[in-house]
């Protein structure tokens, strides 16, 4: 009679502290290893430290200037 095992869980790196995590159900914090690496690299986010690479969004100033600059482009392209 042969015993059915079953198959050890996914280890991931927990993305703060690099320890081993299961990813498992039974983790809440997954893939952090605990409420504390999870909450830090929410803080990370927060004051900007974590940022998705590409180029920084225009300031309201520079939007309004090329608005202004588009309308006296058009508006001297028609008369």
């Amino acid at each position: 009679m042969s015993q059915k095992t079953s198959p050890r869980p996914l280890e991931v790196a927990c993305p703060q502290c690099h320890k081993k995590v299961a990813w498992v159900e039974e983790n809440l914090y997954r893939p952090f290893c605990s409420k504390r690496c999870k909450l830090l690299d929410l803080g990370a986010w927060a004051d900007e430290s974590h940022r998705i690479a590409g180029e920084t969004a225009m300031d309201e100033t520079s939007i309004d200037e090329m608005i202004l600059q588009a309308e006296r482009d058009f508006s001297g392209s028609n008369s």
